[in-house]
């Protein structure tokens, strides 16, 4: 009812132990749930594996229970185990992979509406959840999201997980740690929004200061006007998640780029480059990948280095190559795993601190 207490959850599980029988009864559990090495029939639930999964709230039906509820320890124990364990399943498709995370994220975020929580402990959910989600995406190529992916559901989650994230940070009282990175990753997510851009501007002067949300909104600025080479030079600088965040627009980038050497440099003969130089200023991942690139552009090669722009060649046909991304964005993992990078504090640098 309107203006009732919420309830704290108590749930010690990552799944509810109603719902996990339930599932496993109607047998609904997805194969990430199964217990290791169960051969029998219907499948058995493992409670450390099973996770809640959504469930849109029906209208006028009854506020779930405590017991059906997970507190912020227990959610962002949940977020953890999906970043370390299902994230980097090994054997498992990266569609399906996807699939789940999403659906299970989209769980925690509603429990937490669900309830009474504190903003801080709110927050440090959301926004590991967000990072998840984030790197789980980015990882996607784009044949993967043909299959039992749907892209636009995960943009929209995406969104809604930004949009949640940025709630819980404008309802609080207190500064938090990691907004300016947070802050800065839906600027970089939304590259080239008029909206997302007036949003940010809108933010504190303290936090617009911090090195995270100057560098987003460089980047933004070079984006816009179409500045190529301090654009890419931006985008090597950036850290994994920053890179996850911004790795969609990538591909429009390297086309629009293309697409102005060409207006700048094609003549009747053909002025050509070296693929070398496309390999530098555009961050591509080798001359391969250069190659493909021009290629798909319409504009011929002459031998393996270097590229011809000849007029009236070049040509964009359907969604830019999206490319591999390694050196922009595969590469920063330097070693460490998904959980790692979600859940480490920012550098010193990018800490939100009030004066």
């Amino acid at each position: 009812m309107p203006g009732s207490k919420l309830p704290v959850g108590i749930c010690p599980d990552m799944c509810p132990a109603a719902e996990r029988a339930q599932r496993e009864r109607e047998r609904r559990l997805h194969r990430f749930e199964v217990e290791r090495g169960w051969t029998g029939d219907p499948p058995r639930a493992d409670p450390q594996r099973t996770v809640k999964e959504y469930n849109r709230p029906a209208a006028g039906k009854p506020r779930p229970p405590p017991s059906q509820l997970r507190p912020p320890s227990v959610l962002l124990a949940t977020v953890r185990y999906l970043a370390s364990e299902v994230a980097e399943s090994p054997d498992a498709p990266l569609a399906e992979v996807a699939s789940f995370v999403a659906d299970r994220l989209r769980a925690v975020r509603l429990d937490l509406v669900l309830q009474s929580a504190g903003d801080a402990e709110t927050a440090v959910v959301l926004e590991a959840a967000l990072a998840t989600l984030l790197a789980v995406v980015a990882r996607l190529q784009p044949a993967e999201t043909r299959g039992p992916v749907d892209p636009v559901l995960l943009q929209t989650q995406v969104q809604e997980s930004f949009g949640s994230l940025r709630r819980c940070y404008a309802q609080s009282a207190g500064p938090h740690p990691r907004q300016a990175a947070f802050q800065g990753l839906f600027l970089l997510y939304n590259l080239g929004s008029v909206e997302a851009l007036y949003e940010v501007l809108q933010l504190p002067a303290a936090l617009r200061a911090c090195p995270p949300l100057r560098t987003a909104l460089a980047i933004d600025a070079a984006f816009r006007e179409g500045n190529a080479a301090r654009l890419f030079r931006l985008l090597r600088t950036l850290s994994y998640l920053q890179s996850c965040a911004v790795q969609g627009h990538v591909g429009h980038a390297r086309r629009a780029a293309l697409a102005r050497l060409a207006r700048a440099l094609s003549t009747p003969k053909g002025q050509t480059l070296p693929l070398d130089f496309m390999v530098h200023l555009l961050a591509l991942d080798g001359p391969h990948e250069a190659q493909d690139l021009c290629q798909a552009h319409g504009l011929p090669l002459d031998g393996e280095e270097r590229v011809v722009f000849l007029r009236g060649c070049y040509t964009e046909k359907g969604l830019p190559p999206a490319g591999t991304c390694n050196v922009l964005v595969g590469s920063k993992l330097r070693g460490r795993t998904l959980e790692e990078v979600v859940m480490a504090e920012e550098e010193d640098e990018g800490v939100f601190r009030p004066s």
